[in-house]
């Protein structure tokens, strides 16, 4: 494995280097972005585990609940009700998920 961890990880590596770019040259604001990406997943119709990296920068964004409901309210009628409602069972598990992490390293 080299310093970066390219050898072991270069997927993951790939994805963080393009979301640093991302972030890095986007003139949105943190809450703003991330509910650019979140109607962005739920249009290409998003694996939970997709929407796992966002849950951290969310919160610490401030994008409340209210906030993803209104995304998906915005992109329903662009992305149909089938898509609108796998994301949201998606964007479910993902926080269950963060949830389940949280409290496994609190215990």
């Amino acid at each position: 494995m080299t310093a970066s961890g390219t050898e072991d990880t270069p997927v993951l590596d790939t994805l963080a280097a393009m979301t640093l770019a991302s972030v890095e040259r986007s003139a949105l604001s943190p809450d703003v972005l991330i509910m650019v990406r979140l109607a962005a997943l739920a249009a290409v119709g998003a694996p939970a585990v997709s929407y796992v990296a966002h849950v951290g920068p969310a919160l610490e964004a401030g994008v409340t609940l209210r906030d993803v409901q209104d995304v998906l309210v915005g992109v329903a009628p662009v992305i149909g009700s089938a898509r609108t409602m796998a994301a949201g069972k998606a964007i479910g598990e993902a926080f269950d998920f963060a949830i389940a992490v949280v409290e496994a390293e609190l215990d």
